[in-house]
C-alpha cells in the first residue's frame, strides 16, 4: 500500500472508529515514527549519586560535559536525590497524594538543574523547564547543551502506585522519555555504580556487575535492587527509538565520553 493510501485509511478510521478501535490502532502504529532529535544524546545526572556529593564529584562531571559538548548535542537531565527523598517523606507521612509528591519532588529535580546551570554558565549552557522545550533546537544550535529538570510533567495527573504514594515515574523515566519522544541517538544515566550489579554493590560486598541485559531478563531476575527505576523498564519495551540504554560511573573520569562515542562501559540494558 502507498504513502498516500495509508494516510488515507487512517485518516477514515480516524472519523469513524472509537479511538481504542483494535484496526485504527494497528494503522496508527505503521505510521512513520519522525525522529525530531537523531543527533542529540541525554545524559542523566544522578541527584543522590552525584549532586549531593559536591564539588568533588560535581566539578570533574561539569568539565567533562564542557569538553564532550564540543563534539556531541546534550540534553542534560537532573536527578533528584537526597532532598527529593526527604520532602517525600514528610509529604507522605502528611498523607498527601501521588501527584503532590510528584510536584516537590520535581521542584528539588529543578534546584539541581539551577545549580549545574550555574556551573555550566560560562560555557553558554543554559536551563530550561518543560515548558520551554520548544526552544531546545535553537539551545543545541548555538551551545550544543541545555540542562533540564529530570522529572516528568504530570505533576497531580502522575500515575497512581499499585503500593505507596512515592511517584513510580521520576527523573530515570522523565530523562527517558526525553529521549524517546525526541527520537535521541543515546540515553546515559551517569551514576556513582559501575553499573547494574545482583544487589547493591554498597551494602553487599558479594554483589557482582552484570555488563549486559535484557528488559525481559532483567524483571525476571527480579532483583532486590536496580540502579534505574523499575517503570523506566516497562516503558523500554514500547519504545521505538530509543531500544537500549546505559549505565555508567560518573565518578570515573573519561567515561561519559568514551559512553557518547558508543563504547561499552558501563551496563547495557536493551528492550530486544
Amino acid at each position: 500500500m502507498t504513502i498516500g493510501a495509508d494516510r488515507a485509511t487512517l485518516e477514515s478510521l480516524l472519523m469513524t472508529r472509537s479511538l481504542s478501535d483494535p484496526e485504527l490502532m494497528a494503522a496508527s502504529d505503521a505510521a512513520p515514527d519522525y525522529p525530531i532529535l537523531p543527533d542529540a544524546s541525554v545524559l542523566k545526572i544522578g541527584g543522590q549519586s552525584l549532586m549531593d556529593r559536591g564539588r568533588s564529584a560535581v566539578y570533574p562531571v561539569v568539565e567533562e560535559l564542557a569538553r564532550v559538548k564540543r563534539e556531541h548535542k546534550l540534553l542534560i537531565g537532573t536527578g533528584g536525590g537526597t532532598r527529593a527523598r526527604h520532602v517525600y517523606s514528610v509529604a507522605a507521612e502528611l498523607g498527601l497524594p501521588t501527584g503532590v509528591l510528584t510536584g516537590v519532588g520535581a521542584a528539588v529535580a529543578g534546584q539541581n538543574a539551577q545549580m549545574l546551570g550555574y556551573l555550566m554558565a560560562r560555557y553558554g549552557v543554559p536551563v530550561v523547564g518543560h515548558e520551554a522545550f520548544s526552544a531546545l533546537p535553537l539551545h543545541l544550535a548555538e551551545s550544543h547543551a541545555v540542562i533540564f529538570p529530570g522529572m516528568p510533567p504530570y505533576d497531580m495527573w502522575q500515575r497512581v502506585p499499585s503500593e505507596g504514594v512515592i511517584p513510580p515515574y521520576r527523573t530515570d523515566a522523565g530523562c527517558y522519555l526525553v529521549a524517546e519522544v525526541y527520537g535521541c541517538r543515546n540515553m546515559i544515566f551517569v551514576k556513582d555504580e559501575d553499573g547494574l550489579y545482583t544487589a547493591n554493590p554498597k551494602t553487599d560486598p558479594g554483589a557482582t556487575l552484570i555488563p549486559e541485559i535484557t528488559v525481559d531478563e532483567l524483571i525476571s531476575l527480579d532483583l532486590p535492587d536496580v540502579v534505574v527505576e523499575r517503570p523506566l523498564l516497562e516503558l523500554m519495551r514500547h519504545a521505538r527509538h530509543v531500544r537500549s540504554v546505559q549505565v555508567i560511573n560518573g565518578l570515573k573520569p573519561g567515561l561519559i565520553t568514551r559512553a557518547l562515542a558508543g563504547e561499552h562501559v558501563g551496563t547495557i540494558i536493551s528492550a530486544a
